[in-house]
C-alpha cells in the first residue's frame, strides 16, 4: 500500500500556519481575496532574489551566456537609462521581439521602475502592432530587426511613441536602422545601454503589489484584442502558485532535480515558447529568475536543434505545448540524443491527446509529464495536474490552487457570483468561474469588456467545464468561438471578417480541423457568388494579406449551399464541422 500523502493532505500540511505557503485574505479593489501570506512583494523583489544564485547562468542564447549577475546589471542599467528618457511610474513600455537575450532585460527593467511592460505578440502584422502601440499608449518601444522594418511605415500614426530601440537578430553586427524618422528617435539597444558598470542597482522606485505591471493582449470573440492588465501580485501569485505545486510534488513522491547521489542540480529549461506569451513570461521567465533556473533560448523551435540543446545543455524541463512535446518524440533521430537530463515536461494552452501522457513516460523514464489550465486574464496556471495524479486522471486539467475558487455556473445563471446553491456534483457541466489573487483587473480602457467578464473578483472564463468528486477540473469544450493552433488562439470572427472583405465570398464560417501535431488547425468553409471566378489560393493569398501567418486558414472548403443556421441565424459549427471532416 502506498504511503504518499495525497493531495489534500499535502495541501493542507503545506498551507498550516506558519509554513511559508500559507495564506491571508486582503482586501482588493474591494473584494476579499485569498492570497500567499509570505509572496515576494513586487517583481521588483523578484529579481533581487535572482542575486541569490549570482554566478549561475540564467540566459543562454547560441553562444551567449549571460548569469544571473550580469543579467541582473543589464537590466538595471537598463532602467536608469529608461528614467533618463523620462519613462515614469505607470508609463508603458512595449516589447515587439523575437526571444532575444534584451527580451528578459527590457522587461526587467520596465516592471523594476514601476512602469508597465506591454509585450506584443511577434507574430502580429503591422497594422496589429500599430493597434496594440495606440491603444496602450506606449511610449517606447523595444523590437528586433524584423519587427522594425514592420512598424516602420506605422511610425507617423503613433502619436504617444517617442522612441523605438532595436534588438539585432545578427548578432555579429549591429541593427540596420534605416532612415531618421522626424520625430519618433530609433536607436540601437547596445548605444542605448552604454557602459554597464559591475555593481550597478536599479533606480529607486515606490512600487506597491497591487500596482499594474503588464499589459498582455488576449483577442476576444468580437472586436479587437484586449489589453489584460495584470499586476506584481497577480505575475507574484502566478510564481507562488507553481513553487507551490513542484514542492507539493515532491513532499509526495519525492524527485525533483536531483543527480543519481541526490544532489540538487540546476534545472535547465528549453524555452522554445514565445515571451509575449503569459506563459512564457508569467510562468516560465518569472519562475526561472526567482528559483535560480537556466533559460536556455532558441531562435524558432526545430525539433532535432531542441533534441541538441536538450544534450548539451542537461535540459531538465521542456514543453510549453502539446506539439513541441509531440514533435520531439516523433523525431526519427531521437535515439541519437541523450535525453536522460530531463526531469519534467509540461505543456498547457491547447488540447492534449491522454495517450501523450504514456508516450512522455516511455521517451523520458525520469520524467513526470504535467498539464495545466490557465488564461491571459489568470496570469497563466490556476490549475495543475502532473506525476501520478496526471497519469490517474490525464483527461483533467488538475486540482484548482489553494488560493483560487473555482465554481461551474449555469448558462442562464444571472447573478454576478456563484452562490452555494448552484447545481455541484461530478456530473454537473457548466461555465468554469474563476477568483482568485491571479485574476487581473480587467482590460485597459475598455469598460464594457471588463464587466462582460469580470465580476467580483470572478472571471467568467468562456470554458465549459466539470469538476470530479476529488475536486479535480475537466474541461469539456470553450464555449468561445476559438481555434487553438500550437498553443496560439486564433478568434474565428476575426478570420471570418478578413475572408468576408473578399468580393466573391457570400458567406463563411471558420472552424477547426484536428491536426495530429497542433491540436488543430484553421479551416474555413465559403458559399461564393461565382464559383469559378475564385480558387482556393486565392482565398489563402487573400487571407495571408490581412491576418497574422498562423490565423491563415490551411483548409479551405467551397460549398455550393447555405450554410447550416439555427433558428437565430447562428451558424451551427459542431454540425458543420462534422460534416467538413467527415467528407474531407
Amino acid at each position: 500500500m502506498s504511503t504518499a500523502l495525497s493531495i489534500n493532505e499535502a495541501t493542507a500540511a503545506m498551507t498550516a500556519a506558519g509554513q511559508i505557503f500559507e495564506m491571508d485574505t486582503v482586501d482588493i479593489r474591494g473584494v476579499a481575496t485569498r492570497v500567499w501570506k509570505h509572496a515576494p512583494a513586487t517583481l521588483r523583489s523578484v529579481l533581487d532574489l535572482s542575486l541569490n544564485h549570482a554566478t549561475k547562468d540564467f540566459l543562454v542564447y547560441d553562444d551567449e551566456r549571460y548569469t544571473f549577475d550580469r543579467h541582473y546589471r543589464y537590466a538595471a542599467t537598463f532602467a536608469h537609462r529608461l528614467r533618463e528618457m523620462g519613462i515614469e511610474t505607470g508609463d508603458r513600455v512595449a516589447i515587439v521581439s523575437r526571444n532575444l537575450p534584451e527580451w528578459p532585460m527590457a522587461f526587467f527593467a520596465t516592471v523594476g521602475l514601476g512602469a508597465i511592460s506591454v509585450p506584443l505578440n511577434a507574430w502580429w502584422t503591422g497594422d496589429e502592432l500599430e493597434y496594440g502601440l495606440s491603444d496602450s499608449g506606449a511610449r517606447m518601444v523595444i523590437v528586433d530587426s524584423a519587427r522594425l522594418e514592420r512598424l516602420r511605415p506605422h511610425l507617423d500614426r503613433l502619436e504617444f511613441l517617442t522612441d523605438v530601440i532595436v534588438v539585432s537578430e545578427d548578432r555579429s553586427v549591429a541593427p540596420d536602422l534605416g532612415d531618421p524618422h522626424p520625430r519618433v528617435r530609433i536607436r540601437s539597444f547596445q548605444d542605448v545601454l552604454g557602459d554597464v558598470a559591475d555593481d550597478v542597482t536599479f533606480p529607486d522606485a515606490t512600487i506597491a503589489s497591487d500596482d499594474d505591471a503588464t499589459i498582455f493582449y488576449t483577442s476576444g470573440t468580437t472586436g479587437r484584442p484586449k489589453g489584460a492588465v495584470g499586476s506584481h501580485r497577480n505575475a507574484i501569485s502566478n510564481l507562488m502558485n507553481l513553487f507551490f505545486v513542484g514542492q507539493r510534488a515532491t513532499m509526495r513522491f519525492g524527485g525533483g532535480n536531483v543527480d543519481a547521489d541526490g544532489q540538487s542540480i540546476q534545472n535547465s529549461y528549453l524555452l522554445n515558447v514565445p515571451l509575449f506569451h503569459a506563459t512564457g513570461c508569467l510562468a516560465i521567465l518569472i519562475v526561472n529568475a526567482a528559483s535560480g533556473g537556466k533559460l536556455v533560448m532558441m531562435h524558432h523551435f526545430d525539433a532535432r536543434a531542441a533534441l541538441g540543446l536538450i544534450e548539451a545543455e542537461k535540459i531538465t524541463t521542456f514543453g510549453g505545448v502539446p506539439t513541441i512535446a509531440m514533435q520531439v518524440i516523433d523525431h526519427p533521430d531521437f535515439a541519437s540524443f541523450d535525453t536522460s537530463s530531463v526531469r519534467s515536461v509540461s505543456y498547457g494552452g491547447a488540447p492534449s491527446p491522454p495517450d501523450l501522457v504514456r508516450r512522455i513516460r516511455d521517451a523520458f523514464p525520469l520524467a513526470q509529464p504535467g498539464n495545466g489550465y490557465g488564461m491571459t486574464e489568470t496570469s497563466a496556471a490556476v490549475a495543475l495536474n502532473s506525476g501520478p495524479d496526471y497519469i490517474a486522471k490525464p483527461t483533467s486539467c488538475g486540482q484548482p490552487m489553494p488560493v483560487s475558487d473555482m465554481a461551474i455556473v449555469p448558462e442562464d445563471f444571472a447573478g454576478d457570483e456563484p452562490t452555494s446553491d448552484l447545481p455541484s456534483g461530478p456530473d454537473v457541466v457548466g461555465e468554469l468561474w474563476v477568483k482568485g489573487p491571479t485574476v487581473v483587473r480587467g482590460y485597459w480602457n475598455k469598460p464594457e469588456a471588463t464587466a462582460a467578464t469580470f465580476t467580483k473578483g470572478w472571471i467568467r472564463t468562456g470554458d465549459v467545464a466539470r469538476i470530479d468528486d476529488d475536486g479535480f477540473v475537466h474541461i469539456v469544450d470553450r464555449a468561445k468561438d476559438m481555434i487553438i493552433r500550437g498553443g496560439e488562439n486564433v478568434y474565428c470572427v476575426e478570420v471570418e471578417a478578413a475572408i468576408f472583405e473578399h468580393p466573391n465570398v457570400s458567406d463563411c464560417a471558420v472552424i477547426g480541423v484536428p491536426h495530429p501535431v497542433l491540436g488543430e488547425e484553421v479551416g474555413v468553409v465559403v458559399v461564393l457568388r461565382h464559383p469559378s471566378a475564385t480558387t482556393v489560393t486565392d482565398i489563402i493569398e487573400h487571407a495571408r494579406a490581412r491576418l497574422a501567418h498562423y490565423a491563415v486558414p490551411t483548409h479551405v472548403y467551397v460549398r455550393s449551399e447555405p450554410l447550416p443556421r439555427n433558428p437565430q441565424g447562428k451558424v451551427l459549427k459542431r454540425q458543420l464541422r462534422d460534416e467538413v471532416v467527415a467528407t474531407a
